[in-house]
């Protein structure tokens, strides 16, 4: 059986469940080596795994030959900067989310793909998820008629550390944690977002404004043929990890969450009538495998990405003309944000 060769860089909390996955959990995969800017911990991650190859740096790890694709779990920063190293060395590409912080970066990196002719997926897993999965197929059956309301909640559980702000090397609100329900906004409703309004405090932690960025923000959307929506993000919600989100349509609704059959529902830190999700490696560990299984089974097949950089810049869009509103106070089409880049 021919396996995919692959290497992992970037190997923080969430690069190291992409390699533990790949090394463990998908047998068609190689797990080849791993990279990360802090070099002792890739040698150690490589230890824990039982690899050989570590290195401390992307362009060091793509110069193996036995190494077919990268996957790209570094800070949101680097994003668009590894796809370039990694598609000029001819490999092919699964990156978090998002694609880049910035459309110019974005709109560069996709280039570089398409002229070295290798494949770019972006990691919106929520997409492979049993139960949004479940729910795009009842939406594609016509089973809840015509998309007229979308409607997306999600909330971390702990509030990030100030050095995470400090160090500016992940994109705010709207590009780090609302990133994936603009790609559920766009995959569910089968639209596409043609304006934004965008509310956002820091009034219960002000010292993050000084780095650009918002501990909760509500955005409203506008759709190309008429539907609407509502997401809200807030990154300290304290009672657990919640992702919520519903489509409803001309004949019916179809909502993907976690809120069970009970009178009323009571969430705090000192307790729920739930059993409550709290972190997002545990609430979408299925799809955190069923993505790489599929990446790899797709490079191996020859074939395209499911989900896209296009669906990465698209989703990017959306979130830049988000961060326009906020800042200027007033509504923001999709097509100003990508003129502004």
């Amino acid at each position: 059986m021919r396996k995919l060769g692959v290497g992992v860089v970037g190997v923080g909390e969430m690069g190291k469940r992409h390699a533990e996955n790949l090394r463990r959990l998908v047998p068609e995969a190689q797990l080849v080596a791993v990279a990360d800017a802090v070099a002792p911990r890739a040698k150690q991650v490589a230890e824990e795994l039982e690899i050989e190859h570590s290195f401390g740096s992307l362009e060091e790890m793509v110069e193996r030959k036995d190494i077919d694709a990268v996957v790209i779990a570094t800070p949101d920063k680097f994003h668009a900067q590894g796809i370039r190293i990694a598609a000029a060395a001819r490999k092919d590409i699964l990156c978090e989310k998002p694609i880049a912080t910035d459309l110019g970066d974005a709109h560069a990196a996709v280039q570089e793909v398409v002229q070295r002719g290798v494949r770019l997926q972006i990691g919106f897993m929520r997409r492979y998820d049993p139960a949004y999965a479940a729910a795009m197929s009842r939406v594609d059956a016509g089973e809840i008629g015509t998309p007229v309301l979308f409607k997306s909640v999600g909330r971390d559980k702990d509030e990030p550390p100030m050095a995470a702000y400090q160090s500016q090397i992940n994109g705010m609100l709207f590009y780090n944690n609302t990133i994936h329900d603009f790609d559920l906004a766009r995959w569910l409703m089968r639209d596409e977002v043609v304006e934004v309004q965008s509310y956002a405090t820091t009034a219960i932690r002000p010292e993050v404004a000084k780095y650009g960025d918002v501990v909760a923000g509500v955005v409203n959307l506008k759709y190309a043929h008429g539907a609407i929506g509502n997401i809200e993000s807030f990154v300290q919600a304290r009672y657990a990890y919640d992702v919520r989100t519903e489509i409803v349509g001309s004949k019916g609704s179809i909502f993907v969450g976690s809120l069970q059959k009970t009178p009323a529902t009571f969430l705090s830190t000192h307790g729920s009538n739930e059993i409550l999700a709290d972190h997002f490696l545990s609430r979408f560990a299925d799809a955190y495998v069923a993505e790489v299984k599929d990446f790899v089974h797709t490079m191996l097949a020859g074939r395209a990405p499911r989900v896209t950089g296009e669906d990465g810049l698209r989703a990017l869009e959306i979130a830049v003309a988000a961060e326009k509103s906020h800042l200027q106070g007033r509504p923001w089409s999709v097509a100003e944000a990508k003129a502004a880049h």
